[in-house]
């Protein structure tokens, strides 16, 4: 796709997005499952609840635009989420395996703000108010995320891991 305008650098960032939620319904439930805290499992089940949304938010905005949500993997993503495999991989405590986790987690989370910063911001320059605010709506859900994961994190599961496996 070229990049000829800043409708079409918008129409490419969504449909990076896109790949991006798409990579992260299928690695959200194994981190579910490698996650041992039950506040955390749940706080993942709950975001492939919310992720699973927010691409149907993404549909909708093709729809709108008339356009195809298909485009090149998300590369950005995909590097995200190999990281999270190997880490699943690591003879890891418990308590520590959850707090590693998290900070995969937030990565995910770090860059999906930047993304729907960036398209909400298009959105509005270009004058598109009604898929801005969509849009809003989603980069608010994931700075939500974002926070779970830290409350999560600063509430007692870097404590225990702190603790390790004594």
């Amino acid at each position: 796709m070229k990049l000829k305008d800043l409708h079409s650098l918008f129409i490419h960032e969504l449909k990076d997005l896109y790949s991006a939620e798409k990579q992260l319904t299928k690695a959200l439930p194994k981190m579910a499952k490698a996650a041992t805290n039950e506040d955390l499992r749940h706080a993942f089940e709950q975001h492939l609840e919310e992720t699973e949304t927010q691409i149907d938010r993404l549909d909708e905005i093709f729809e709108t635009l008339q356009v195809s949500p298909r485009g090149p993997k998300c590369a950005a993503m995909e590097g995200l989420i190999e990281e999270g495999k190997k880490l699943l991989e690591e003879d890891a405590d418990p308590n520590v395996l959850d707090a590693a986790l998290i900070c995969a987690a937030q990565r995910v989370e770090h860059y999906e703000i930047a993304g729907y910063g960036c398209v909400r911001a298009l959105a509005e320059q270009l004058g598109m108010t009604d898929l801005a605010a969509e849009l809003q709506d989603t980069l608010d859900e994931e700075k939500e995320t974002n926070d779970k994961l830290t409350q999560l994190a600063l509430s007692h599961i870097n404590e225990e891991a702190m603790a390790g496996s004594d």
